[in-house]
């Protein structure tokens, strides 16, 4: 692919799109050949197949000798904010994809040695051993299949935090070692004031810490989610305190406990597609409370699918959109088992595996620049038509079909020309 970029048709072509696109992204940018930088990392990281290290991505596009060097200072040490760059990025998504919902993915990059930021050894599930690497946690916009990420939150061990690490890496005094949850939490944040339409979030917090705080903290600041979470997670019963006189002692019980003993079977979702009893789903669903917190508990819908043959064990979720209808929660929960493919495509297709990251701000840029890159490659033909306002209905791409029923368990001047580089 990288040698088609040198067919001169070709090069102008898409330097003239990406330019366009870059532009927009970021604008924030105070210089011009600054934007012009950025353009051609962009074009770089969609022209090269294959390992996407700086030299390769600077060969793609010129033949200058020193733009390896102005391209590594540009992503390092040139002095922009990438969060800037990300609110574009979120909106210029926005509108091209008409997300359902925002999906959160964790993306463990293997690393030789100790120089990257954030650094660390830990068990990763998919290896199934214990593997040096960064961590990044990444905020996807989702409409069904399609995920694009739009920001990011580096984990950093503590140690990182410490002088000599910290300036190597030149990560900000303002920056604190924070549980995975609060990323999140900041996240969600971020990201509402960017989109034009409020979105919930999708995810999976079973192997989040302290779940119960994220979801707090997602109420209280009126951030809406559907959130498969751990069938020990201690609910409350609605209207318990009425039956305790008002006192705060409540009686708690498991999330999966408390489907178990109240919950409703509302219908038959899904049958396999052989037509047997056994692969047919029932949905359970009821109404619950998290305990602490407010004098006044919002009530949470819970709702799980159970095999009809009582074998397996279901995925227990919650959500604060207690008045959509189950089918359409059922479609949204769907949406996080793309989230994964959606990871393993920039990982691997987009270079976030092949960039060094041995600074805060140079892994902040590159990763900004590689979603943008992912952002441009997936949606640069789609219609910018703004979404719909935001209702009881999905809102969906142009000329899509609504799916059937299904299991929430299942996956699945030459001014157009290429920038000129000094």
């Amino acid at each position: 692919m990288a040698s088609a970029v040198h067919n001169p048709d070709h090069v102008l072509a898409a330097g003239r799109r990406v330019t366009q696109f870059a532009d927009q992204v970021f604008t924030h940018l105070p210089r011009a050949d600054q934007r012009r930088w950025a353009a051609a990392y962009l074009l770089g990281l969609l022209a090269v197949s294959g390992r996407k290290s700086v030299r390769s991505l600077a060969a793609a596009v010129t033949d200058s000798p020193t733009a390896s060097q102005s391209m590594h200072r540009f992503v390092n040490a040139s002095p922009w904010e990438w969060q800037p760059a990300r609110a574009e990025l979120t909106r210029w998504v926005e509108q091209r994809l008409r997300p359902t919902a925002w999906t959160v993915g964790t993306a463990v990059v293997p690393k030789r040695g100790n120089q990257s930021c954030g650094v660390h050894r830990r068990f990763d599930h998919a290896a199934g051993r214990i593997i040096n690497c960064q961590v990044g946690t990444g905020l996807f916009l989702a409409s069904g299949r399609q995920q694009i990420p739009v920001d990011w939150r580096l984990h950093l061990p503590g140690a990182w935090l410490d002088a000599p690490l910290r300036e190597r890496a030149r990560i900000p005094e303002s920056v604190q070692p924070v549980p995975d949850w609060v990323h999140i939490l900041d996240l969600a944040d971020t990201l509402a004031s960017s989109l034009a339409t409020p979105l919930p979030l999708v995810t999976d917090l079973r192997g989040v810490e302290q779940p119960d705080r994220l979801l707090h903290g997602l109420r209280q600041r009126g951030h809406d989610f559907v959130v498969a979470v751990p069938d020990t997670l201690p609910l409350v019963l609605p209207l318990a305190k009425e039956h305790t006189g008002g006192s705060d002692a409540a009686p708690l019980m498991s999330a999966r406990r408390f489907l178990d003993s109240h919950g409703e079977v509302l219908r038959t979702v899904l049958a396999s597609p052989h037509g047997s009893a056994a692969g047919t789903k029932r949905v359970v669903t009821t109404v619950a409370s998290l305990p602490r917190g407010l004098r006044a508990p919002r009530f949470c819908r819970l709702f799980a699918e159970y095999r009809a043959d009582g074998r397996g064990t279901p995925s227990v979720w919650m959500t604060s959109l207690v008045h959509r209808p189950l089918a359409e929660l059922l479609e949204l929960a769907g949406a996080h088992a793309w989230t994964p493919g959606a990871l393993r495509r920039i990982e691997g297709g987009f270079g976030l595996q092949d960039f060094e990251g041995r600074s805060y701000p140079g892994w902040h840029r590159n990763v900004t620049l590689v979603s943008a890159a992912c952002a441009y490659s997936r949606l640069a033909e789609a219609d910018p038509t703004p979404p719909p306002p935001f209702g009881t209905g999905l809102a969906r791409p142009p000329h899509s079909r609504r799916p059937g029923p299904r299991s929430a368990l299942t996956p699945p001047a030459r001014a157009g020309a290429l920038p000129a580089l000094s």
